[in-house]
């Protein structure tokens, strides 16, 4: 039997036809007409010319059907129809034609645009390719390829469709079909019609087809059983759109695309699609508008994807619309997106707008009101409770709209329990929100909102500081949701997830008018900062909440917003600055009788004095003892221990170790009680340079364990710092070099890290070592 492989192009392939006609005897053409039709797929009657231009040559095309139905007629069995089916592809593959009937007969075209998505094309083809491979498949794969309006599903389902084919999958027929789940102006389109536009695609006359869509898809199926068939379901609205077209045979393949979740639909693999890489958003742009005018223009290039936000349909229309304008800069049209991104995003009569207008219009009047309002969250995810508290529903309701968004792929959650706003569709939801709700209503939303985020931040920030006062706040509106946590690590871990979204709501408080929330967001938020190190957001934060407690001319929230800006001078090594803010709030404090808030003022001002340098240890000393007499003056006990631990700190550092030692030790016991962990650290960290200052070194190292174990518990990176470099001494101290030089290591890296100014201190100590250690080891040479 001749090798059909062999063939280099059709003329080739037909003439090692002939060779297999010869092979088999040399039937006569009617003969192989008369086997070839009930072999074929389709079984038809075939005509005698038929077959007889199939061994022509210099034909431009075959019909692979009947080419397979020949070669079984001639006595070839099933491994070697395989080998002359796959070779007749080939062939056809280089043909100006475009191959074999029915091949990308029923597929839209592959744009030449296309670009990316590798990753996803490779799924897609592994999901279709593998199970085909694998022995003992015996049903169809259905792939449903997913995710918001716009953001390529068509264009990446066709590709992916057209190199399944152009790789020898899939060739006996393609169906594809745009169902208009989401068409502005028609209907989703009727199952049963579909189903009868694919049996007349499949050769039955119309007068066969039966009048049911039970009937139809029965005959569906039974006409698709055994063929190498791949159906493409374009845009489909629900599960049981789609559920009559997808055919029983095991050698089909289904793609389905659409913006709404079809995870009901029984044996679907859900393929989730995002937007763009920041790299394939430029190539786009770049291939639609001109690699030469993007190449020239790389900074505004790059502002065009952001303000698309790497949405492909918005870059095509984006690039498109660059195209028809050639005298237009990149720079000027991201001047207009600017402006306004969804009236800028249109090419000729498309635009972006209505398309997530149809995705809009097919929601519920709930999940429309809810989508509308979470486009004024400020911040870039936000949890159910959020929503809650926006919509002004329970938390519960709010959970079950936000899945049916999920659903619709309006939303996004790349985290559990945290949902995300695409930037488009923010801007959409924002305007949709500013046309169907009032001022007050919208106004009302944020009102809930930052309710929701103060009073939580407020419980959350009692728990990770425990010695913090509490601050009266006026009760949440109704309908806000709030959160609760069960101790100091869930707290903690609250803040880690919301500080972003906390930032942000700062800053979305005092651009909407609520002073009050601003400065009280700002006090709740301040000590997970400074721990954090992010001192460039704590000075942002108080600055902003001094802005605000000024409009209020509200003392108490002046006095605390003036803390928070000099904490993050102190910080950054700016004393002078931080000594002027705390002495305004002590003023202020003074005015309003707050005998804590004085206190709390001295315990800062004491700890500028021990940062200066020279440090001013004996001024700090004498600050420390009137916090402490305040303290005692309000029956403060867990202040009037820290300020026992700030004097055992003074004294240690003014040489009398013994009483330093006494003064922690005292103050142990009630932060103990109260669970104080931070100002625990501070006493332990107290204790152990008392320690080792009186060459007791392995209780100093013990103690220095207990507080780097505690600060470590806060999160707090740069007491850590601080204490690791004073461990770093104490093992200098003990005669431990390596020991001393990982430590003040580890502090030198955190503290590079934080961009702390008192780096270099530790930089000195460590080059200092290594010059000793290069000494020593030149002595001992």
């Amino acid at each position: 039997m001749p090798d059909p492989s062999k063939a280099a192009d059709l003329e080739e392939f037909v003439s090692l036809l002939g060779e297999l006609r010869a092979w088999a005897g040399m039937p006569s053409y009617r003969v192989l007409a008369k086997r070839a039709g009930p072999l074929m797929r389709a079984a038809r009657v075939v005509s005698t010319s038929t077959v007889v231009d199939v061994f022509k040559t210099g034909r431009s095309r075959l019909d692979l059907d009947l080419v397979v139905g020949i070669v079984r007629a001639l006595g070839a069995d099933e491994p070697a129809v395989d080998v002359w089916r796959a070779a007749c592809i080939k062939v056809h593959g280089p043909a100006r034609t475009g191959g074999p009937v029915g091949v990308f007969g029923q597929l839209p075209t592959d744009l030449a645009t296309f670009t990316g998505r590798r990753e996803e094309l490779v799924r897609l083809i592994a999901a279709a390719t593998e199970h085909h491979d694998r022995s003992g498949a015996n049903t169809v794969v259905i792939s449903a390829v997913e995710g918001m309006a716009g953001v390529g599903k068509t264009q990446l389902a066709i590709h992916a469709a057209h190199e399944l084919v152009r790789a020898g999958h899939f060739t006996d027929v393609q169906l594809y079909v745009n169902l208009r789940g989401f068409d502005p102006e028609l209907p989703p389109a009727d199952p049963s019609a579909a189903l009868e536009a694919f049996l007349r695609q499949l050769g039955v006359a119309a007068q066969q087809i039966p009048e049911g869509r039970d009937e139809r898809a029965a005959m569906y199926r039974d006409r698709m059983r055994d063929r190498r068939a791949l159906v493409l379901l374009d845009n489909a609205a629900t599960e049981d759109q789609v559920r009559d077209l997808i055919p029983a045979g095991p050698t089909c393949l289904v793609l389905i695309t659409s913006r709404r979740s079809l995870a009901g639909l029984d044996g679907v693999t859900p393929h989730l699609i995002d937007t763009f890489t920041e790299a394939e958003a430029l190539d786009l742009l770049a291939r639609i508008a001109g690699h030469d005018r993007v190449a020239a223009e790389p900074e505004a290039a790059a502002r065009v994807v952001e303000y698309c936000d790497r949405l492909p349909l918005a870059l095509a229309l984006t690039a498109a619309r660059l195209r028809s304008r050639p005298a237009w800069s990149l720079a000027a049209l991201a001047d207009r997106m600017q402006a306004g991104r969804l009236e800028a995003i249109s090419a000729g009569g498309r635009a972006l707008r209505p398309v997530f207008d149809a995705s809009y219009q097919a929601l519920s009047d709930r999940a429309q009101q809810v989508f509308r309002l979470i486009g004024l969250h400020p911040g870039p995810d936000f949890s159910a409770a959020a929503a809650a508290a926006l919509a002004g529903i329970t938390a519960g309701e709010a959970a079950e709209v936000l899945e049916l968004l999920l659903d619709e792929h309006l939303l996004q959650q790349k985290r559990s329990g945290r949902f995300e706003l695409h930037d488009l569709l923010r801007a959409y939801a924002h305007e949709q929100a500013n046309t169907h709700d009032t001022g007050q209503e919208r106004r009302a939303a944020v009102h809930r909102m930052l309710d929701h985020y103060v009073h939580t931040a407020n419980d959350a920030a009692m728990l990770v500081e425990r010695g913090r006062d509490p601050l009266k706040l006026p009760p949440p509106q109704p309908g806000v949701c709030l959160e609760h946590f069960a101790d100091h690590e869930r707290a903690l871990a609250w803040f880690t997830t919301e500080h972003a979204v906390l930032l942000s709501a700062v800053g979305h408080a005092a651009a909407t008018d609520f002073p009050a929330h601003t400065w009280q967001l700002a006090h709740a938020l301040a000590t997970y900062l400074d721990r954090r190190g992010n001192w460039h957001d704590l000075a942002a934060v108080g600055n902003t909440a001094t802005d605000a407690a000024d409009r209020l001319a509200d003392p108490l929230g002046k006095a605390i917003a003036g803390s928070i800006v000099a904490r993050a001078h102190r910080r950054r090594g700016n004393y002078a600055d931080a000594r002027h803010h705390l002495r305004h709030a002590l003023g202020l404090f003074r005015r309003i009788g707050d005998l804590d808030g004085q206190a709390d003022t001295y315990i800062e001002l004491a700890r500028v004095k021990a940062w200066e340098s020279p440090p001013a240890i004996s001024d700090a000393l004498a600050l420390a003892r009137r916090a402490q007499a305040l303290y005692q003056s309000s029956g403060h006990r867990l202040g009037q221990a820290q300020t026992l631990t700030a004097i055992g700190w003074s004294h240690a550092r003014l040489g009398d170790y013994a009483l330093g030692l006494t003064c922690c030790r005292q103050a142990l016991p009630v932060l103990e009680e109260f669970d104080d962990r931070e100002r625990q650290a501070h006493a332990w960290d107290s204790i152990a340079y008392a320690h080792s200052h009186l060459g007791q070194h392995p209780q100093a190292l013990a103690c220095y364990t207990r507080a780097l174990d505690l600060c470590r518990d806060l999160g707090d990176r740069p007491l850590e710092a601080d204490i690791l470099h004073r461990f770093g001494d104490a093992h200098h101290a003990a005669h431990h070099p390596d020991a001393a030089h990982d430590a003040w290591r580890h502090a030198l890296d955190i503290l590079t890290e934080l961009d702390d100014p008192h780096a270099d201190k530790i930089r000195g100590k460590l080059a200092l070592h290594r010059d000793q250690g290069a000494c020593q080891r030149a002595v001992r040479v």
